[in-house]
């Protein structure tokens, strides 16, 4: 075993101690009503990992270096840190589901409601935004209705745009499939129209980790058996601010499709307001994106000081232009995970 990968052993056995209360409580610099959504799953099932599957073993290659941010920092006089425990069992599950139990993967895919509304579930509710959710909170809008094995009256509840989801039977026969969505897990029946199948060879070997608690990135490629560090940088997640913004959603997710401009519009309207550079979408309206410039400026901006503060974006991840234009060129659309953590 090289020096790097000795030092991160050490590294990830002394902050785990610190970071461990975070996986029984939310953080204490919560992003909101709602912040809680999906935590104890999340937590459960990333925690089972962590005690069950193959050790990670880490190298730091750090291909963008610019803005770089330690292990532990401080903001505002309140320590911040790296949770590299959750990043380590998030990879411990991806590795355990893509090359321990190999086997077709899809991605659910409804943006803008292109694939059809999802019907009711039985218990809804409206969110702050006035929008219908199920009991977890997931939006109807721009989701996939998830149906209990022979049990198709109304859907159990709602998957995600962007959920990454194993396909456990053949494709070829009926119009729903039998699928386990990797972020809650469980067995569930979708429509086929809301899937979009990865390439049969993919073994997911680039993951990205966004933590909303610590407001940061972590971009990491697989080479063998290690996974190199690519860049450790402030990232600005979304705010719960009703009407037009809401959090980051937790989960796992796929990079489904990139752009280099991604315009976007004053709130509550349909006038162009300017445009986000070097855009990569992962959930429903959620991109990893640069600066956003405001028109009639057409400059790319490179830094914002709000970058690893607070929460302020809609639902997006602000970065770095030149880090958002890393991610563009390096992410493999359908072949990259997005883990949102707390």
């Amino acid at each position: 075993m090289n020096t790097k990968s000795t030092f991160y052993i050490i590294f990830l056995s002394i902050v785990s101690a610190t970071a461990f209360s975070c996986w029984q409580k939310p953080c204490t610099e919560s992003v909101g009503v709602g912040a809680q959504v999906g935590l104890i799953s999340w937590n459960d099932r990333i925690r089972s990992a962590f005690y069950t599957e193959p050790e990670i073993l880490f190298e730091r290659e750090m291909l963008y270096n610019r803005y770089t941010l330690p292990d532990t920092f401080d903001f505002r006089g309140r320590p911040r840190f790296f949770q590299w425990d959750k990043i380590e069992a998030g990879l411990r599950l991806l590795d355990s589901v893509t090359t321990w139990k190999p086997g077709r993967w899809a991605v659910i895919q409804n943006k803008n409601n292109r694939n059809g509304a999802a019907p009711y579930v039985k218990s809804w509710r409206r969110n702050a935004m006035e929008n219908v959710v199920d009991m977890f909170g997931v939006e109807r809008y721009q989701s996939a209705p998830l149906y209990l094995p022979d049990a198709h009256e109304l859907p159990a509840r709602y998957g995600r745009d962007g959920w990454l989801v194993k396909v456990l039977e053949d494709m070829e026969d009926g119009d729903t499939v039998c699928i386990n969505p990797l972020f809650i897990g469980g067995r569930y029946d979708v429509p086929k129209r809301y899937l979009c199948m990865t390439p049969d060879t993919m073994r997911f070997h680039k993951a990205i980790f966004i933590d909303r608690c610590h407001q940061i990135i972590v971009t990491l490629e697989k080479r063998g058996k290690v996974w190199n560090v690519l860049s450790m940088n402030p990232a600005t997640t979304g705010v719960n601010a009703p009407p037009y913004k809401m959090p980051t959603p937790l989960g796992i997710f796929m990079v489904q499709e990139t752009r280099d401009k991604m315009p976007y519009l004053k709130d509550g309207t349909d006038e162009l307001d300017g445009f986000a550079p070097f855009a990569s979408r992962f959930c429903c309206g959620a991109y990893i994106h640069g600066v956003p410039v405001a028109l009639p400026d057409t400059n790319v901006v490179e830094y914002s000081s709000s970058l690893g503060t607070t929460p302020r974006s809609h639902m997006c991840v602000r970065v770095a232009s030149s880090h958002a234009e890393f991610i563009y060129n390096w992410a493999t659309v359908l072949g990259t995970v997005v883990f949102v953590i707390e």
